[in-house]
């Protein structure tokens, strides 16, 4: 039921159907995830009362099965069974894309492995709504999941991605949000990052700054509630040299204007706007124009 009208879903054709379901907004979910979840002969989510609450919105008339982390081992083989006895199978999770941060990736294994066709039915997805609302650098970046609980561990893990020249993309609990910022400070320095929380929800927010000051501000602040995703700017030493920085500068003030071409080029970069225009400002002073 799309408001007061309703649709009929077309028939499936046999495969295993991974459909992206809203992170929080029910109105974000497609069209055609609205069809393939009605189409489908099975419907496998992770909370089958998560899903019940999507699947009522929309007036669809399906009987979830659970299939998660822990029954994974058992539903998995039934899933399949479906599969290869011509029925189709759609698999959500409690919110955004399926596979991420949860079993399904063992269920797509198991069917490619039984010659079974997978496709993917593209959706609303927390990391990249976190990443494009960040204001960090967008042209390379690394979902890296959970981090480790405990602290020694977790900051080994965050010295083991120090290096990776990426967007570093984190989930994280409202409850470690302080101590892993202070984490990130000591591990990375003062990069720029950006905490988003409750993202397409009512309370939505996106908090940017360096990481002294976020860890500073949640250490103050009370335990923060909601979904969480950390975006962490790439390192500095990553930088582009600084010949490159003056070369791209002039180059795209050529086209446009400064404050227009030291934010493409903080885009680009990872460096400060404000630094950026600064520069440009002074190379413009040099040359004479």
């Amino acid at each position: 039921m799309i408001g007061q009208t309703e649709i009929a879903a077309r028939p499936l054709e046999v495969a295993l159907y991974l459909v992206a379901t809203p992170i929080g907004n029910l109105g974000d979910i497609t069209l055609r995830a609205l069809e393939t979840l009605a189409g489908a002969d099975v419907l496998a989510c992770e909370d089958t009362r998560v899903t019940r609450v999507l699947l009522d919105r929309y007036g669809i008339r399906q009987r979830p099965t659970p299939y998660h982390e822990h029954n994974a081992a058992e539903a998995g083989p039934r899933l399949i069974e479906a599969l290869e006895s011509g029925r189709s199978v759609a698999l959500v999770s409690d919110a955004g894309t399926p596979l991420v941060s949860d079993p399904g990736y063992r269920l797509v294994e198991q069917a490619q492995e039984h010659g079974i066709r997978v496709v993917p039915i593209p959706g609303p997805s927390a990391v990249l709504a976190a990443l494009t609302a960040s204001g960090l650098p967008t042209d390379t970046f690394m979902f890296a999941g959970f981090l480790p609980v405990k602290d020694g561990q977790r900051r080994t893990r965050l010295s083991e991605l120090s290096a990776a020249p990426a967007t570093l993309i984190f989930f994280e609990s409202p409850r470690r949000l302080a101590d892993t910022l202070a984490a990130m400070t000591d591990v990375y320095g003062d990069r720029r990052a950006a905490i988003g929380r409750e993202l397409t929800k009512a309370f939505e927010e996106v908090r940017t700054g360096t990481l002294a000051a976020l860890a500073a501000h949640y250490a103050k602040a009370p335990t923060p509630k909601g979904e969480i995703v950390i975006c962490v700017g790439p390192p500095l030493e990553q930088a582009a040299e600084a010949e490159d920085v003056d070369r791209l500068l002039l180059s795209l003030a050529a086209e446009m204007p400064a404050s227009k071409a030291a934010a493409e080029a903080a885009r680009m970069t990872g460096v400060q706007k404000q630094a950026l225009y600064r520069r440009l400002l002074e190379l413009r002073e040099g040359s004479g124009d």
